[in-house]
């Protein structure tokens, strides 16, 4: 079976649970694992994906390998499969732009980046390097309000031809302008934003239809989120926020339908950073509402989870869904997938209908 032959800009903590999530599934039979809706898409299993070629700005990582690159500081999250056999595979440097948040600065080196002082890739520099390796997708990892970065790394995926999975909250796959510029190049695209297999934003989403579809009004409602990665330590500059807010506010706004509340009555967004959290978020939810003549009702759910690894399992069957759609000659937006991986994908729907959608795609029923 053909592999699949991926490249990373970003190697911090959801790269490294993604690379060392799929050794982990290389050496385990499927009947001996969770984690997955399907072991196989496409006739991919999650073990038959190769990084090929990988980007970063942190000194510790820049010039390694990346089975080693990936357990360096500032990384925290647990370890699913270590050690990572050496892949040869050595991690360049990459675009800084307005990656590194400068009030990084003002803590530990254990916590935050450590710029590079390798000189930076050009675009000329990314695309080769893309090329050369025979990546077939780029993905995106770079930190939260990363805005001119991401798009740099867009603009190279489409200049070397190459598909790209946006996995955080700036707009590409969602963006019409972006959109288009992949669909007329024919090169598939899914974003934006990544939801987690089981995360404070999905749990949000499910319970926001739930209301809806039981007859109750809500009125207001907060998800609160602290954690003690680089992520939560990058998200204290509140300007980084205004993607990652929108984001994550109109994947629950999506399901309420003409419920959708005001502003001042739904508060969704990273609220702190607890350095001994590590990779460990802990959400809080708060819901209130009315029932049957009127009658307030409220619920409240805490919400722990390892962060980096929830995401993984969804990461692995977005590459292989931009895999089949590359294997098919389908480019552009792919908007089953992206709706059931995405928080912010072009086109929302329930999650019933997404996951419909979805399976439509794979089974070769929807072209996109």
């Amino acid at each position: 079976m053909e592999r699949i032959r991926i490249a990373i800009a970003g190697i911090g903590n959801c790269a490294s649970s993604l690379i060392q999530g799929i050794e982990y599934y290389r050496h385990n039979k499927a009947s001996e694992v969770n984690g997955f809706l399907h072991w196989e898409i496409g006739g991919y299993t999650p073990g038959d994906i190769d990084v090929v070629a990988a980007l970063d700005i942190d000194r510790r990582k820049v010039g390694k390998d990346i089975s080693d690159a990936i357990f360096q500081l500032p990384n925290c999250t647990k370890a699913i499969y270590a050690p990572v056999s050496e892949k040869g595979v050595t991690v360049r440097m990459g675009k800084v732009l307005d990656g590194f948040a400068a009030h990084m600065q003002d803590y530990d080196e254990r916590y935050r980046f450590v710029l590079s002082e390798e000189t930076e890739s050009s675009k000329a520099d990314v695309v080769k390097l893309l090329k050369d390796s025979g990546a077939e997708m780029l993905l995106n990892y770079l930190p939260v309000g990363s805005e001119q970065a991401v798009k740099f790394y867009a603009e190279c995926a489409l200049e070397a031809g190459v598909a790209f999975i946006n996995n955080m909250p700036v707009f590409i796959a969602s963006d019409p302008v972006w959109g288009e510029r992949f669909a007329e190049k024919g090169i598939p695209v899914i974003g934006d934003d990544v939801k987690s297999q089981l995360g404070a934003t999905i749990v949000h989403r499910v319970l926001a239809n739930l209301f809806k579809r039981r007859g109750v009004k809500l009125d207001r409602t907060y998800q609160l989120n602290t954690g003690g990665n680089t992520d939560f330590l990058n998200m204290l500059d509140r300007s980084r926020l205004v993607s990652k807010r929108e984001s994550k506010t109109e994947a629950v706004q999506s399901q309420l339908g003409e419920g959708r509340l005001i502003d001042e009555n739904i508060h969704i967004g990273p609220s702190d950073w607890v350095a001994w959290q590590k990779d460990n978020k802990v959400a809080f939810i708060r819901m209130e509402g009315r029932l049957f003549g009127d009658i307030p009702m409220n619920l409240e759910l805490r919400l722990s989870v390892e962060d980096s690894p929830n995401s993984g399992g969804v990461v692995i069957d977005a590459i292989r869904c931009c895999k089949l759609a590359l294997d098919r000659g389908t480019g552009g937006i792919l908007y089953s997938p992206a709706s059931f991986f995405m928080k912010h994908p072009p086109r929302q729907y329930t999650d019933a209908e997404a996951y419909r959608r979805t399976e439509e795609f794979i089974a070769g029923t929807r072209e996109s």
